[in-house]
């Protein structure tokens, strides 16, 4: 268990000399169209438009509003 750690540091400066890793934050367009279709798909099986209205009510109440 003791040598595994040297090899675990090898693997990892492999990996960044051949993927650099990417620094900063996503545009938010971008992730927007990342989550919209997952959001739509999941809008169209759970009930659409009287889900949407339950949770957003629930919220409503739970933030005492």
């Amino acid at each position: 268990m003791a040598h595994t750690a040297p090899r675990t540091m090898i693997r990892a400066q492999e990996r960044t000399a051949f993927r650099p890793r990417r620094t900063g934050r996503r545009h938010p367009l971008v992730a927007t169209l990342m989550a919209l279709p997952p959001a739509v798909l999941l809008f169209l099986l759970f009930g659409g438009w009287e889900t949407v209205a339950t949770q957003a009510s629930s919220v409503g109440v739970m933030l005492g509003r």
